[in-house]
């Protein structure tokens, strides 16, 4: 049944459900029983804390890893319209725009008939720009594609009044600690501010700055750099080659964790 409550206020929102791929499922930031938590749920918990303590606040995470900007349109969006909260985050297309071929216009367009439908049938939606891969092993020859990307999405956001988490601007999350092992998903901390970020753009008081100095570290040596490169190649390149070649998805037979608009 759709969620017809409404925010008493600009920044109070009784309902959330968050759509997107791994970066919204939170891959890189395990639970305690191993399932993913991610900026999304700590985004979810900041947004409840803002309502009085006898108000329920619901909340629902349809991303699945892996998923493509048609997957995600096709399985999530009207699933989202469905549920029609008062706050929908929408991140896609960042697995689109990282394979060879696309292009960013193309995508752009696709992912803007997505969000005119999405803002007719929910309360608001926050989209999303792509990180600056500029430090990113994989991806940073993909930096002016994903900035290309970034500027169509960050027009479609005025044309449609959209609030615009963005990414690209977050220097914290450039800092190796930011990272999981694999290099292409965040850490806990990087999820972690990610999610203050995000309570920032819609005026939320946050506890810690999103942007704040990391601590310093030693220098590494040479050969620890080279030492950690190897076993990344062997851990986590090998393995996504792998599937990029088998035409296989990190998704592939995973389901939304939160399908539907559950109290936290």
């Amino acid at each position: 049944m759709a969620d017809d409550s409404r925010s008493r206020d600009k920044n109070a929102f009784g309902s959330y459900a968050a759509i997107g791929d791994s970066f919204t499922e939170g891959v890189g930031d395990p639970g305690p029983d191993g399932t993913y938590v991610g900026w999304a749920d700590r985004f979810a918990v900041l947004l409840a804390d803002q309502l009085p303590e006898h108000d329920a606040f619901r909340y629902a995470n349809l991303a699945v890893r892996g998923r493509l900007l048609d997957q995600i349109v096709a399985e999530q969006v009207p699933r989202a319209k469905e549920l029609a909260p008062d706050l929908v985050t929408f991140c896609a297309g960042g697995n689109d725009i990282i394979r060879p071929g696309t292009d960013p216009d193309e995508v752009a367009e696709r992912f803007e008939r997505a969000v005119a439908g999405l803002t007719s049938a929910v309360g608001t939606v926050m989209v999303t720009t792509g990180f600056d891969t500029r430090d990113v092993t994989l991806l940073k020859h993909l930096r002016g594609k994903i900035a290309t990307y970034n500027g169509h999405v960050r027009a479609i956001a005025d044309r449609y009044d959209c609030p615009v988490l963005d990414l690209w601007s977050l220097k914290s999350v450039q800092d190796r600690r930011a990272w999981d092992d694999d290099r292409l998903h965040l850490s806990a901390e990087g999820h972690t501010r990610v999610a203050l970020r995000a309570a920032q753009v819609l005026g939320l008081p946050v506890p810690a700055d999103p942007d704040q100095a990391w601590p310093p570290v030693p220098p590494r040596n040479t050969l620890e750099v080279r030492r950690d490169d190897i076993h990344w190649a062997k851990e986590y390149l090998v393995p996504w080659i792998g599937r990029r070649l088998r035409g296989e998805s990190s998704g592939d037979h995973v389901e939304a964790k939160r399908p539907d608009l559950m109290p936290l």
